[in-house]
């Protein structure tokens, strides 16, 4: 009789700890792929209003609630209203982009002399690692903690056309005083080309609410890559000054875009889908590469990243056909996304350095990109 109730004491302290572990983490099933793979979301709080929910399809960021200027908390990213919808129709909200983000020119490169072909799903060039990109895999969770997660994918050898079995790693952490921080990593077994970012779309009004082109955006960037009419950059590094390029002062997103008739590269790709030059080689140390305010609701985001591309863009291909989490349609405008990368093409372009692009067995590959959100009236209070 003693073992039956040691047993069931037992029993009842193991499923205490799972409740416990549960709580802490706050993990919920979204659904399956058709291939009967779950799909997780993990919620992470920072005390202070401050929640994100991460997906492990993609290691997308789900949802991000921040406080307005009145302290009321609202969701500033964009998402499919369900699992379904992202599946039949993906568009990388939130996701990680890579093995290669960005676009590689008819889908090659070359490395140590030899030929490599990507697919080809954006025209005539590779977008963001491939028809079966990283941000089309279920990852696994291998630490889920109250205020941070870390997701891990191993891509073979070969995937998508890569060479190298690549091991990412995509960590999510709250830091506080209105801090999210992502960092990726990863490490190869034979060198490879590597460059990964994060795809969120943001609406600093919140999800939902309709145009995000009266935010002010500021890109601390004096020159950008021109594209041809395939989105590919010339190789050309040009000054933003004199030109709609030119964000350095805080102007409202979509100021020029409705001129973009007047300015043949906003037209190439029906408003700014471009790469702004921070700086010509990645910096020693992070610091901010751009910024946005929205006036509606007073919600300011600092970016802040060591790398030294910044691809802006202004959500041009929304068309009124997604059902957002709140129900409503997103349309062209409703957002914006800022992804700190390297320059597009890379790989293929002389100007641009290509050896930045390489990873070699031993090195780590490693993009840490931090928000930070504060309100216009902490700015006014002095905080």
């Amino acid at each position: 009789m003693g073992n039956v109730v040691r047993g069931a004491m037992l029993c009842a302290a193991g499923l205490l700890a799972t409740s416990a572990a549960a709580d802490a983490q706050e993990r919920a099933v979204l659904g399956t792929t058709p291939e009967g793979t779950k799909v997780e979301t993990i919620t992470l709080h920072d005390g202070h209003g401050m929640q994100a929910t991460i997906s492990t399809l993609g290691a997308a960021l789900h949802a991000l609630d921040v406080p307005d200027r009145n302290g009321k908390p609202g969701d500033v990213v964009l998402g499919d209203a369900t699992l379904k919808a992202t599946l039949d129709n993906p568009q990388y909200f939130g996701v990680i982009v890579g093995r290669f983000a960005n676009r590689l020119a008819k889908g090659r490169f070359t490395l140590d002399g030899h030929a490599y072909q990507v697919p080809l799903n954006d025209g005539p060039n590779s977008l963001h690692g491939g028809k079966q990109g990283l941000d089309k895999v279920v990852w696994d969770v291998v630490e889920a903690k109250p205020d941070r997660a870390t997701l891990r994918h191993v891509s073979p050898d070969g995937d998508q056309g890569f060479p190298g079995k690549l091991t990412v790693t995509a960590t999510y952490t709250l830091e506080g005083n209105g801090t999210l921080a992502i960092e990726y990593r990863a490490t190869t077994d034979k060198p490879t080309v590597v460059n990964l970012s994060n795809h969120t779309y943001w609406n600093l009004a919140g999800e939902g609410s309709g145009s995000a082109m009266d935010q002010e955006l500021t890109i601390h960037g004096d020159a950008y890559t021109p594209v041809d009419a395939t989105l590919i950059p010339t190789g050309e590094i040009t000054p933003v000054a004199g030109t709609v390029f030119d964000f350095r002062s805080p102007k409202p997103i979509g100021r020029d875009v409705r001129d973009a008739g007047k300015e043949p590269q906003l037209a190439l790709g029906r408003g700014y889908d471009h790469n702004w030059v921070i700086s010509k080689t990645r910096a020693a140390k992070p610091r901010e590469v751009a910024r946005v305010h929205d006036p509606k609701s007073g919600r300011v985001m600092s970016l802040v990243s060591d790398q030294p591309g910044l691809q802006f863009y202004s959500g041009n291909f929304l068309d009124g056909t997604t059902v957002g989490k709140s129900g409503h349609l997103y349309r062209q405008g409703d957002a914006f996304v800022l992804e700190p990368q390297l320059f597009p093409d890379t790989p293929n372009q002389a100007s641009f350095g290509p050896a930045a692009a390489r990873l070699d067995p031993g090195k780590t590959y490693v993009n840490r990109i931090v928000y930070r959100f504060t309100t216009d009236k902490d700015a006014a209070a002095g905080r």
